[in-house]
């Protein structure tokens, strides 16, 4: 009797089609393991335990939500955000919109070269300017010699080697895992915890990511005027994403639980990332620290490079051009990314205090960045059948109600408390 191999053929084919469509989504996953989202993990377990992972899973939901819509609008309409803004919104307001979200992009990488610079610090004694410099040309190298699809290869090693790191560590460490479970789903508000519950949200919610995936998803070609390759592209797009952030969730919950494992339990405060690596040594051994300056290192690298894309996507976009490192708009904005950056970087007397001033901006840019974005995607006139139905719309629009309030507590308690 023959065996039908069909099925197993059929599965087979089903996976290796999805694997074709990881890719884009991890390149966003490493722009919320940044060095910004290690300070925030490290200070919610050190000073609370385990009682803030629930605010991991609550910001990862989020960005599920809105991160495929932006995805979404690049897939519809072959546009990413900032081209979109630019041919469907007036100068007078898509200018100024996308000058906030280039400022954006510099915060953020104002805070990823700065983490490249103190794992490059904690491995060599290199200096932080020069650290700094060395990450931000590596990154320009980097992006100006490799194509999407070599971009993508590079992250994705970069994220599991993060990953792996993590993994490493929590098995160096003892876990309440029972109260780990509890966290993760019990929403809780210990007194003094609303700024960095805040701050853990500002660093998973980015507004550049936003812009980057409605750029990165376009590195897959496809038939605009095919309804069922739209579909089809939405359906894996989807399944990319919830792959990836699933992922950075892990990545950031290891963090956390890591910090309450070695820091809470202990009494001991963690003021900076540099800080976190002495503390480790003596209690978890060399390796321990070697393993979390690696993995600073790759992460800083990794997250400065996408957040060069996002910068370059958005400038070029300004022009109603893609991006395309080849052309000068692009390369113009992964410049001034980098450059304001560095020139920033050079003033900042506090390397974690200039973390934390890099993540406020964010905070007061990103309600912008997800209103626009709504406005965009619900607009037949723009996504035609697929404009957001309304219970999308109202979804998305408590998600962003949600961010505007706690982003906008946070600037009260910044500056009067």
């Amino acid at each position: 009797m023959l065996k039908d191999y069909s099925k197993k053929h059929s599965a087979s084919e089903r996976a290796r089609e999805i694997l074709r469509y990881i890719g884009p989504g991890l390149l966003i996953t490493v722009g919320f393991i940044d060095p910004g989202n290690w300070a925030s993990n490290l200070a919610a377990g050190a000073d609370f335990g385990y009682l803030l992972l629930w605010m991991v899973t609550l910001s990862t939901i989020m960005l599920i939500l809105l991160q495929h819509n932006a995805a979404h609008l690049g897939i519809v309409t072959g546009l990413c955000l900032s081209e979109a803004s630019t041919k469907y919104l007036p100068k007078w307001l898509s200018r100024p919109i996308l000058a906030t979200a280039m400022m954006a992009s510099i915060a953020t990488a104002l805070a990823e070269i700065l983490g490249g610079a103190i794992a490059l610090n904690l491995l060599f004694n290199i200096p932080l300017v020069i650290g700094s410099i060395i990450t931000a040309v590596f990154c320009a190298v980097l992006l100006k010699t490799n194509s999407y699809p070599k971009m993508e290869k590079i992250i994705i090693a970069f994220v599991s080697i993060i990953g792996f790191s993590f993994l490493l560590e929590l098995n160096m460490v003892s876990v309440e895992w029972t109260e780990a479970i509890s966290g993760w789903v019990t929403p809780s508000f210990p007194e003094g915890s609303i700024v960095i519950i805040m701050s853990v949200l500002g660093a998973v919610v980015m507004p550049h990511n936003l812009f980057l995936h409605s750029e990165v998803i376009q590195s897959r070609q496809w038939n605009l005027q095919d309804e069922k390759i739209i579909k089809r592209q939405l359906k894996y797009e989807f399944l990319d994403t919830l792959f990836s952030m699933g992922l950075g969730w892990a990545i950031n919950s290891a963090m956390i639980i890591i910090a309450a494992s070695v820091f809470f339990t202990n009494n001991l405060q963690v003021d900076d990332l540099a800080q976190a690596t002495e503390l480790l040594r003596p209690i978890l051994g060399d390796s321990a620290a070697l393993i979390f300056a690696i993995a600073l290192l790759f992460a800083g690298i990794s997250s400065t490079a996408t957040c060069g894309i996002a910068g370059g996507s958005i400038f070029s976009g300004i022009f109603g051009e893609d991006y395309n490192i080849k052309d000068y708009h692009s390369w113009h904005g992964v410049l001034i990314t980098y450059g304001l950056a560095i020139l920033v970087i050079l003033f900042i007397q506090d390397p974690f205090e200039g973390l934390i001033y890099s993540q406020m901006f964010l905070s007061i840019q990103l309600p912008i960045t997800i209103f626009l974005l709504i406005y965009l995607t619900s607009s037949k006139k723009i996504m035609g059948k697929f404009a957001n139905h309304l219970y999308q719309k109202i979804i998305l629009i408590i998600v962003g109600i949600i961010v505007t309030c706690l982003n906008l507590t946070l600037l009260w308690e910044i500056f009067y408390k």
